[in-house]
């Protein structure tokens, strides 16, 4: 059975500072070294890291990034909502309807790539689903080979 958190004399080897690597990742920089990007378009994540070379197709986010950003965006959005209800009471309906899901759009695509980073490189800081040496884990994940037949 593999740990869980792997410590210094663990054969998944020394144990990885989170916080560094997800503050780097909330940069949108890689988790390892901090220099290179994590993304190569708006979402699309790097295979590898251009300075150090560490390997981010590894990562498995999938829907929790958009999750954890609509959870982060809903609360700042009810948060300037009542607040501009108590400021602005005689805002008329049509100015609300027009700008309040024109600033959780833009929120949530603001948000999104920062909290993917961060998701990734808390990923990495574990050494889940293939960040660390290969485990049980990770079988049966590698691209297979297709041969060609002869008819």
């Amino acid at each position: 059975m593999k740990p869980l958190f792997p410590g210094p004399s663990s054969p998944m080897g020394p144990k990885r500072a989170i916080w560094p690597a997800v503050k780097n990742g909330l940069r949108g920089r890689c988790p390892k070294c901090g220099q290179g990007k994590i993304f190569t378009a708006y979402l699309k994540v790097a295979d590898s890291c251009s300075v150090c070379g560490e390997e981010l197709h590894h990562h498995r986010a999938d829907d929790m990034p958009p999750y954890v950003t609509m959870f982060i965006a809903g609360h700042i959005m009810v948060a300037c909502v009542l607040e501009a209800q108590e400021v602005f009471p005689e805002m008329p309906t049509w100015a609300e309807m027009t700008f309040w899901p024109l600033l959780a759009a833009l929120l949530c695509l603001g948000l999104l790539p920062i909290v993917k980073g961060a998701l990734i490189a808390y990923q990495w800081a574990l050494r889940m689903h293939g960040f660390g040496p290969e485990s049980a884990d990770d079988k049966g994940f590698e691209p297979r080979r297709l041969e060609s037949r002869r008819d």
